[in-house]
């Protein structure tokens, strides 16, 4: 189980330093066990969180992403609706200041049974 653990850990590392030193607009965390997002990549991947367009964390264990992920990767571009509403037991995904595209806005309201907080349009975060 531990050699399990260290290959999931050390292929985190790996798509990680990917990204980062790439300067990739992308983050690749699919199938890589992952029951909560790492703590520790916020710090990694702090020179590149604005960069940062698509994340994938397909084919893992998440039962929730923090407001930390939200607020830190607010550059997202794409949100697979379909894939969010095929999720049970989802119940609030929170994309405020998120700068969502006009056909996700559309979409997404009929498809979904969980509330999806958006900001207006155009809307940008208050100064930190």
């Amino acid at each position: 189980m531990l050699k399990k653990m260290g290959e999931a850990v050390a292929r985190v590392a790996r798509k990680v330093n990917e990204t980062v030193e790439s300067g990739s607009d992308t983050l690749d965390l699919a199938e890589c066990k992952l029951v909560a997002f790492p703590i520790g990549l916020y710090k990694v991947l702090r020179n590149v969180t604005d960069q940062i367009q698509l994340i994938t964390l397909a084919n893992n264990e998440l039962k929730s992403l923090t407001s930390k992920f939200m607020t830190t990767f607010c550059q997202l571009r794409d949100v697979p609706v379909e894939k969010l509403a095929a999720m049970s037991a989802l119940r609030r995904v929170n994309l405020r200041f998120n700068p969502l595209n006009a056909e996700v806005r559309a979409i997404a309201p009929p498809l979904i049974k969980f509330d999806m907080l958006v900001s207006p349009e155009g809307a940008r975060p208050p100064p930190p």
